[in-house]
């Protein structure tokens, strides 16, 4: 019966050992948990409108990096995710940030049987190989936005003679991000380096996805404690995540997993092998004191 419900759910119970899993998890030091911060209250400050980030007056989040200067701003809240571009010249970087949603309101997102795994677009995405597929979903949120982010990273990249392009997001958000951080390398200057940081990220792709992630792209994404959406769609769906996870224990401490889909109980798929034992409040954070919204 229980593997019965983790298919209908979207999620699948943790298989035996294997070879990533033996892999040495380390432990992230105070200074490195530290580091992540800035980027944190950049998620976070994807939750707000527009004109909150284009003024770059959105309370808490926009106090967490006072220099920032905004480029420009979009989206709806609705149909269309907020996004904003900027540069943060502390951290000598243009970012990029996407709005999330709640537990709530992803889950169905990420277990309904209203999503299928299907290929990118060749013009978005030229030359990727048909192997790749990704959410449905995901690849429609991101679409909407592509062009308007690409041209406001071309803008800020010139603007401010930097090279450096990092990108965050939490929850849908991350997903966007994720899909942005294929997308835009495919259309700036050789020489431009790239970063990604996910929050809550949920399952965005096949293994073919996941391995060329992993090839490309500097990627962490970070889970928190029993959030259950890292474990979403579930991988007999085809869905596999990337490497880079770092998963914050019940301990508060932030564990580093190599591999993809580590399923060591140090990592969100052993942790947390089916929804019923997640808890959505997780979701939110606290990501080193940072709970993410606006």
């Amino acid at each position: 019966m229980s593997s019965i419900l983790a298919v209908l759910l979207g999620t699948t119970l943790i298989q035996g050992s294997s070879l990533v899993t033996r892999q040495s998890i380390t432990a992230l030091t105070p200074s490195q948990i530290n580091s992540y911060t800035p980027y944190t209250y950049y998620a976070s400050a994807g939750y707000c409108a527009p004109a909150q980030t284009l003024a770059w007056n959105c309370g808490t989040n926009c106090a967490g990096n006072p220099t920032f200067e905004p480029v420009a701003s979009g989206g709806d809240g609705d149909s269309v995710q907020y996004w904003f571009v900027g540069y943060d010249p502390a951290l000598h970087t243009v970012i990029v940030s996407h709005q999330g949603t709640n537990p709530s309101e992803i889950l169905p997102l990420v277990t309904d049987a209203d999503f299928f795994l299907t290929n990118l677009d060749s013009t978005l995405f030229p030359g990727l190989g048909s192997s790749i597929e990704v959410h449905s979903g995901f690849k429609d949120a991101q679409a909407k936005t592509a062009t308007e982010v690409l041209s406001a990273v071309q803008t800020a990249l010139s603007k401010y003679s930097t090279t450096s392009v990092t990108m965050v997001g939490h929850s849908l958000g991350a997903a966007i991000t994720l899909l942005d951080s294929v997308y835009l390398p495919l259309h700036l200057p050789a020489g431009t380096t790239f970063k990604t940081i996910g929050y809550g990220l949920p399952r965005v792709g096949n293994q073919a996805f996941a391995n060329y992630v992993d090839a490309n792209l500097h990627l962490t994404h970070v889970n928190n404690k029993e959030d259950p959406i890292p474990i979403c769609p579930g991988r007999f769906m085809g869905f596999v995540h990337p490497a880079g996870e770092v998963h914050i224990e019940d301990s508060g401490e932030w564990a580093a997993c190599p591999g993809q889909d580590n399923e060591s109980t140090e990592c969100i798929v052993g942790d947390v092998p089916n929804i019923f034992e997640s808890n959505e409040s997780d979701h939110d954070g606290p990501y080193n004191g940072v709970e993410m919204g606006c």
